[in-house]
């Protein structure tokens, strides 16, 4: 199946934390055409993964209009966006979610498995897409014998499996090294070209940006602006990629440091305050890991 069309119009996304109100979307609004590339850029906390998740239907907006192909995902019941996540998007995270105990022709065939699709039908497409994503040879190889960029392919593989028009992607290569980096793009790029799928990938790295048709920046909940790849690297490559990395640390390190003040003053409970707080340091590990493969001493 080919790719669909993205419209999101005024969308307006509102967290509330205890008292604390963060709205995370203010009145955003975007279009991807079928089978395009789209990058999705900006600082961290500026809405992009909340938009991913909003169009994919893993979250639901406080307001405005996504619509994917015909189906108009912001009016969807919690059941209806199950099927919808089953048969239009595929997901592609850094985190991968990959089931360490499955081998990747499993992990592969268990989106299929949900979706009732037979057994030899599972078989054939589980070839083909390992096939798609270079990966025949590891077919019967768990994700802790794969490198860091196989099991991304495994991810990519697995985003397809239900052959989703629709492809999104969040920092799919943010634990990668430079030379998987260059391998995950160029698959990316491949699905797109001989698959036909739409693909929005949200990420901080100019390397990445730059593999799409169009770039879209979100500062502060909103789209403030939409780039030609070469457009995009004129601004970005002032700020190097290790230098994206620290910006983002600091982010953290400053986001952690409101959380505590929330929980002093009693503005959130125990609970949100031990979650949200692992949440940001495990965030910050993978930053620290990144920057340390990069040879930079943090």
């Amino acid at each position: 199946m080919g790719g669909l069309g993205i419209t999101v119009k005024d969308l307006i996304k509102v967290y509330r934390i205890g008292k604390v109100e963060i709205q995370a979307l203010r009145g955003l609004s975007m279009s991807v055409k079928e089978g395009e590339i789209v990058s999705v850029i900006g600082p961290s906390g500026s809405g992009k993964t909340t938009l991913l998740n909003i169009i994919g239907g893993l979250d639901k907006a406080t307001a405005g209009l996504v619509q994917v192909g015909d189906t108009e995902v912001t009016v969807l019941s919690t059941s209806q966006l199950v099927e919808f996540r089953r048969k239009t998007v595929g997901h592609i995270f850094q985190t991968l979610n990959l089931i360490p105990t499955l081998t990747a022709a499993e992990n592969v065939e268990l989106p299929m498995m949900a979706m009732g699709v037979p057994r030899g039908k599972r078989a054939e497409r589980v070839k083909t897409l390992l096939g798609v994503v270079g990966l025949t040879d590891r077919t019967n190889h768990k994700p802790e014998e794969m490198s860091g960029g196989e099991q991304q392919r495994v991810a990519i593989a697995v985003a397809l499996a239900n052959d989703a028009p629709v492809i999104l992607a969040d920092e799919p290569t943010g634990e990668l090294d430079t030379v998987n980096v260059e391998i995950m793009v160029d698959y990316l790029v491949k699905v797109n070209s001989e698959l036909g799928k739409t693909i929005v990938m949200v990420t901080h790295d100019p390397r990445v940006a730059k593999a799409a048709h169009r770039i879209l920046r979100i500062e502060d909940g909103i789209i403030k602006g939409a780039f030609m790849p070469d457009q995009v690297l004129e601004k970005e490559t002032a700020v190097s990629y290790v230098d994206q990395l620290r910006a983002r640390l600091t982010d953290i390190d400053k986001r952690l440091e409101k959380l505590d003040e929330e929980f002093r003053a009693g503005n959130i409970s125990g609970d949100e305050y031990v979650e949200h707080r692992q949440r940001l340091k495990q965030t910050k590990a993978g930053l620290e890991d990144e920057l340390n493969r990069m040879g930079v001493v943090v």
